[in-house]
């Protein structure tokens, strides 16, 4: 269902219900909207004891540090405070795997896997909601020769973020921690700075 259908259908009916109703169209709108449109949702949670790829999980308690059950090999350049989670989207692994990339959720190194978020709004600064968790994004993360074999021909550059800024995973640092659980609800806190 494309957005303008949505919005016009959405209109469409709280006008309609407002009129038979006596509302304000405003609560009604925010109703219709919020019942038709897909809200983001955790799909994985992926743990390893250092490297990958990455095996799913249920569910698992978010520290500032990362979840836990999850090791990384190399602490210069991964987890730590500032790189507490890897996070990736769903349809970003299913348009790499159009394009004959085995690819693979957990292949990459994340830990959270997140359907129906508009990725270009994942930048640094950006809060988001992970179920009961609060999480900052921190920065795109670089990829490197680990996940090479997550790309056709080796070409694991294609997720770097100067050549592809929406395709890229983000590194995020936890501002409030808790337990996530496969089904929980994502969203946004603050908008993306211009």
């Amino acid at each position: 269902m494309s957005n303008r259908w949505l919005k016009r259908f959405a209109i469409a009916f709280t006008n309609r219900a407002r009129e038979q109703l006596r509302l304000p169209r405003i609560r009604l709108l925010t109703r219709a909207v919020g019942y038709f449109s897909m809200t983001a949702k955790i799909v994985g949670l992926f743990v390893s004891n250092g490297g990958v790829p990455k095996l799913p999980i249920a569910r698992g308690f978010v520290s500032e540090t990362g979840i836990e059950g999850d090791r990384q090999r190399n602490l210069k350049y991964h987890g730590g405070v500032e790189r507490a989670l890897c996070l990736y989207s769903q349809k970003v692994i299913a348009q790499l795997q159009s394009e004959g990339h085995p690819i693979a959720p957990g292949t990459t190194g994340e830990n959270v896997l997140i359907e129906g978020l508009d990725w270009s709004l994942v930048k640094p600064a950006v809060q988001l909601k992970l179920g009961k968790v609060v999480v900052e994004v921190t920065r795109p993360t670089t990829p490197c020769k680990t996940i090479i074999a997550s790309f056709k021909d080796g070409d694991f550059m294609r997720v770097h973020h100067t050549k592809a800024p929406h395709d890229s995973r983000v590194y995020v640092r936890v501002l409030e921690t808790g337990e996530v659980c496969v089904g929980d609800a994502v969203s946004v806190i603050n908008e993306p700075r211009a």
